[in-house]
C-alpha cells in the first residue's frame, strides 16, 4: 500500500499539469523503444525521464516498487517487466512517447508489438556486462523492422565497468559500427562525469543529477579527447557525403563544428549506418539528460518513417500495436497515428472491415490515463470502447479508403504477389483486407509455444469467468496460446516458458480472482513426416436424403517450401479446372487444419507440404462434407508415411565464477547438452554458450544456483527443433501419456 501511495503521489503533477494537450508537429515528435538484456536499467532509466522532463516529482525505484511503468502487482513483486507500458513526455521542443519493454525471452512478444510502432530504439547496455545474450535477441528484432538505435552503456558507477568493452562488444557481437559520442571520467574507479566528444565539454552532475554542469577539460584530457573527436568525425565522414565534402573543403578534421557534426550524426543513424554511443549510470543520476537530449537529436521523426503508408494519401490511418484491460475502462488499444487526426467520438473501421466506435481518447502514463480531445499524426494515443479490434489492425476513417488502399499496394506488387480474386460474398469481401496487413508486415509474428499445460477453474461456477479472463489475457498477449483438447475435454494453456504461464497463474487470481489450477508443464513437442507418401481418398455419405460425396488424390512431402500446393502438370490441372475457388478454399483449409495435431502425441506438424493432385466432389456436397474429407485424407496418408518427434532446443549462456564452471560443465553433460564456446569474462568469471534439450530443462535456474552458489546466472531462449532418438522419443510419448 505506501508502494501505491507514493506512485499516485508521483502522479498528482502530471495529472494536473494540463488540460488540454498541445499537438506537436509530426518533426517534433519522437516514438521510441526501450530494449535491453534483463536487469540492465531498462526501467530505471526510464523514471529518470519521466522526473527530469517534469512528468513525476518523485524517483521511482524497481526495487520499492515505486516505478510508473511497473504497475501489475507480479511486476512489483518479482522486480521484472512483465508488459510493455506507454509514457509521453516533453523535453526541449519535442514530444516523447516512450515504451518500456520486458528483457526476459518468455515475453519477446511485448518487445515485437512495441516495436511495431516506434520509429527508433534506445538500446540499454549493462556496461560491466557488454552485449548480453538477450541483447542479441531484441537488436535482431530492430533489424528485423529496419530501426534506427542509439546505445546507453549503463551502470558505468561499478567499479568493474568496461564502456571500451562495451563498444567492443558492439562491433563484434552485433556487426554494428558504434560512433561514440562520450566518455567517462573517472577517479578511483567511481564515475565523476562525462565527456562530450562532439562538443569537446566536460558535463557533472549534482543534486540527483538536476543540476547538469558543463566545467572545462581537464588539459591532460583534451589531447586524448581531441583524437576521439578526430575518430568520431573519419568514422562518421565514410557514411556521409556532406560530412565528407566538408572536411575536404576544410582540408582538416579540426574545424568541423559541433551542429555540422550532429547533423552527420543525426543522418547516419536515421540510415542505420551508425550507432551512437552514450554512457552514464541511471540509477546514480548520471548521464540520463544527454540521453534525452541524443533522442532527439539523432533518432528520426514520424514523418522520416512512415513511407509505407503513401498507399492511404492524406487518408487517416492508425495502427492498433497493443491492446490491454483496465478493470474500470474494459478494453483499450494503443493506436499509433500515422495520417491525420484522430478525434474523441470519431467512427473508425478496421482493416478487417468491422465497423468500430472511439468513445474516449486517453493520453497514457503506464496505467494512469488522461482524457484528451483529439490526437494528431505521428502521435501515440489509448483508444477505449473498440469492441473487436486486434494488435495489429489498421484504423481508417471508410471503407473506400481501405479499397483504394489495396488497389494501389496490389498495382505496386503486382510483379511480386498474384492480384486477390473477385470476393464471392460479402464475408469474403471483408477477409480481402488483410491484404493490406500481410502487404504493410503490420500482423506480429507469435512465436511457438514451448510450453503448455491444462488449466481448470476451482468449481463449474467459475467455468465461465475463467474463459473470459483467458480471452482478455490472450487479446493482450497473443503468444499466450488458449485451445481446447476435444480428446481431453480440457482447456490447453501454451506459453513461452515456465515464468510466462506462472505470471498468467497469479494473473487469474490477482487480477480476475479466480484460483485456477494449471496441471503439470508439457513439452510442445514437433512431429514431421518420416518418408513421402501418396494416396487416394473417397468419401461418400447420405446426409438428409443429400449424397455427399469427395474424391482425392493427394501427396504429403517431407521438407516442402508450402505447407499447401496444387499440382501443376498438365494432367492435374486439366483436373483441377471444374473445382470452384470457393470450394478450393474450403478444402485448403480442411488439409492444413489436420497438420494442427499429430498422431504420435497430438504436437504440431512441420516441415511437410501437401500436394493435391487431383480433387472430384460431388454436386450438392457441403462444405463441411468437404473439409472433414481434406482433414481425413491428411490423417490418413500421414499414418502411411510415419511420423517422427521434435523436441525443442533451448540456446542458453551461463555466466558464473570460474572456480565453478567445472561442476556446471559437468552437469550439463548429463542434460544431452552441447558445448559450444567457453570464453573468459573479466578476471574471476567465465561465459559457456550451450545448446540443451528443453526436457532436460526443468527448474534449471534454480539447478544452477545451487551448483554455484548463488554465483552464477543464466539466459535461456528458443533455438530450434531437433529429432529424437528412439529411446528419448519412447519416453517422451510415455511422459504425455501420463505413464511417466
Amino acid at each position: 500500500m505506501l508502494a501505491e501511495r507514493v506512485v499516485l503521489s508521483n502522479l498528482v503533477k502530471w495529472k494536473l499539469s494540463t488540460i488540454v494537450r498541445h499537438l506537436h508537429h509530426p518533426s517534433k515528435i519522437r516514438n521510441i523503444g526501450i530494449l535491453a538484456h534483463i536487469d540492465a536499467g531498462k526501467t530505471t532509466t526510464t523514471e529518470r525521464m519521466l522526473f527530469y522532463s517534469g512528468k513525476t516529482n518523485i524517483l521511482g525505484e524497481v526495487h520499492h516498487g515505486t516505478t510508473v511503468t511497473d504497475y501489475l502487482a507480479q511486476e512489483r513483486e518479482r522486480g521484472i517487466t512483465i508488459c510493455s507500458s506507454a509514457v509521453s513526455f516533453d523535453w526541449k521542443d519535442c514530444r516523447i512517447n516512450l515504451l518500456d519493454t520486458p528483457g526476459h525471452i518468455d515475453f519477446t512478444m511485448e518487445v515485437e508489438q512495441s516495436l511495431s510502432a516506434v520509429d527508433g530504439v534506445c538500446i540499454i547496455l549493462d556496461a560491466s556486462a557488454g552485449v548480453e545474450a538477450q541483447t542479441l535477441t531484441v537488436w535482431s528484432q530492430a533489424d528485423q523492422h529496419k530501426l534506427p538505435r542509439i546505445a546507453f552503456a549503463n551502470k558505468m558507477d561499478r567499479s568493474d565497468a568496461d564502456f571500451a568493452g562495451t563498444v567492443e562488444d558492439l562491433k563484434k557481437k552485433l556487426n554494428a559500427v558504434p560512433a561514440v559520442l562520450q566518455w567517462p571520467v573517472k577517479e578511483s574507479g567511481k564515475l565523476k562525469g562525462i565527456v562530450d566528444i562532439v562538443s569537446q565539454q566536460q558535463l557533472i552532475f549534482e543534486n540527483e543529477g538536476r543540476k547538469c554542469l558543463i566545467v572545462p577539460l581537464k588539459p591532460d584530457m583534451e589531447a586524448f579527447i581531441k583524437e576521439k573527436r578526430s575518430t568520431l568525425i573519419d568514422t562518421i565522414s565514410g557514411f556521409d557525403d556532406d560530412l565528407a565534402e566538408a572536411i575536404i573543403s576544410n582540408d582538416s578534421l579540426d574545424n568541423i563544428s559541433s551542429i555540422d557534426l550532429s547533423n552527420a550524426i543525426r543522418r547516419a543513424t536515421i540510415n542505420q549506418k551508425v550507432v551512437p554511443v552514450l554512457l552514464g549510470s541511471a540509477y546514480k543520476n548520471t548521464g540520463v539528460q544527454p540521453l534525452m537530449n541524443a533522442v532527439v537529436d539523432y533518432l528520426p521523426s514520424p514523418e522520416e518513417r512512415n513511407s509505407n503508408y503513401d498507399c492511404f494519401d492524406k487518408d487517416f490511418v492508425g495502427k492498433v500495436f497493443k491492446v490491454t484491460h483496465d478493470k474500470q475502462k474494459g478494453a483499450l488499444s494503443l493506436v499509433r497515428i500515422i495520417n491525420g487526426k484522430l478525434r474523441k467520438g470519431s467512427k473508425v473501421v478496421t482493416s478487417r472491415g468491422t465497423n468500430e466506435n472511439v468513445p474516449k481518447l486517453y493520453e497514457a502514463l503506464a496505467d494512469e490515463y488522461r482524457e484528451i480531445q483529439e490526437i494528431g499524426e505521428g502521435d501515440i494515443a489509448v483508444c477505449a470502447g473498440l469492441k473487436s479490434t486486434c494488435t495489429g489492425d489498421l484504423l481508417v476513417t471508410t471503407v473506400s479508403s481501405l479499397k483504394s488502399a489495396q488497389k494501389k499496394l496490389q498495382k505496386k506488387m503486382k510483379k511480386e504477389l498474384a492480384p486477390i480474386s473477385e470476393p464471392i460474398d460479402p464475408t469474403e469481401e471483408v477477409s480481402n483486407f488483410e491484404f493490406i496487413s500481410s502487404t504493410l508486415g503490420l500482423a506480429p509474428k507469435t512465436p511457438d509455444a514451448v510450453y503448455f499445460c491444462s488449466v481448470e477453474p476451482p468449481s463449474i461456477s467459475y467455468q465461465l469467468a475463467l474463459e473470459n479472463a483467458l480471452k482478455q489475457l490472450q487479446r493482450e498477449d497473443p503468444s499466450l496460446r488458449v485451445t481446447y483438447d476435444e480428446i481431453t475435454m480440457q482447456t490447453v494453456l501454451g506459453g513461452m516458458g515456465e515464468l510466462h504461464l506462472d505470471i498468467v497463474r497469479s494473473r487469474l487470481m490477482s487480477e480476475f480472482k479466480i484460483d485456477a489450477d494449471l496441471g503439470p508443464l508439457q513439452i510442445a513437442y514437433k512431429e514431421t513426416l518420416e518418408q513421402d507418401a501418396r494416396d487416394t481418398f473417397q468419401m461418400e455419405k447420405d446426409i438428409a436424403g443429400s449424397k455427399q460425396s469427395v474424391t482425392i488424390d493427394m501427396s504429403l512431402v517431407k521438407d516442402g517450401t508450402e505447407t499447401f500446393s496444387i499440382d501443376t502438370s498438365p494432367e492435374a490441372t486439366l483436373n483441377m479446372q471444374l473445382v470452384r475457388p470457393r470450394s478450393m478454399n474450403v478444402f485448403r483449409k480442411g488439409a492444413i487444419a489436420a497438420l494442427d495435431r499429430g498422431p504420435k502425441i497430438g504436437g504440431n506438424i512441420i516441415n511437410t507440404q501437401i500436394i493435391l493432385h487431383n480433387l472430384q466432389i460431388g454436386r450438392g456436397t457441403a462444405d463441411s462434407f468437404l473439409m472433414s474429407a481434406a482433414t481425413q485424407c491428411v490423417q490418413k496418408i500421414l499414418l502411411k508415411g510415419g511420423l517422427r518427434l521434435l523436441e525443442p532446443i533451448m540456446s542458453i549462456e551461463i555466466v558464473a565464477p570460474a572456480d565453478r564452471m567445472s561442476q556446471i560443465l559437468s552437469d550439463l553433460s548429463k542434460r544431452r547438452a552441447t558445448i559450444l564456446n567457453v570464453e573468459s569474462k573479466g578476471a574471476f568469471n567465465k561465459v559457456v554458450s550451450v545448446l540443451a534439450p528443453l526436457a532436460e530443462l526443468s527448474g534449471y535456474s534454480t539447478v544452477i544456483r545451487t551448483i554455484s552458489s548463488g554465483g552464477a546466472s543464466m539466459n535461456m531462449q528458443p533455438h530450434g527443433y531437433a529429432d529424437m532418438n528412439p529411446f528419448e522419443e519412447s519416453s517422451a510419448i510415455r511422459r504425455a501419456q501420463g505413464l511417466e
